[in-house]
């Protein structure tokens, strides 16, 4: 991963449930190809929304609770948090515009 987007558990609510803008959450593992496939894509995404939106990335097999908690069954899984309360759900790779727009109807 090139930029730094990884967040575990315990930054969660801090970073995410508490935040005060959209935000992108990348459920991934290093052993999921279309989750490095996308990777590019949410880094890029990431960057272009700076200030707009925060985006994270969370490894479901260092942190399989919170990969629980939000019913992950299937990876990769983008989810939308606005207002402490997940909005919107994109399972499975997706082309960055299909990414983008995802988190942008929320901003």
């Amino acid at each position: 991963m090139g930029a730094n987007l990884a967040i575990e558990a315990s930054q969660f609510e801090e970073q995410v449930l508490k935040s005060d803008q959209p935000v992108l959450v990348d459920f991934w593992a290093t052993w999921c190809r279309p989750c490095i496939a996308i990777t590019p894509f949410v880094e890029e995404i990431a960057s272009e929304m700076d200030g707009q939106a925060k985006v994270f990335k969370v490894d479901v097999d260092a942190n399989q609770d919170l990969a629980m908690q939000h019913d992950i069954m299937s990876i990769p899984a983008l989810l939308v948090f606005k207002g402490g309360k997940e909005v919107d759900r994109m399972v499975g790779a997706g082309s960055k515009e299909d990414i983008k727009a995802l988190i942008s109807k929320h901003v």
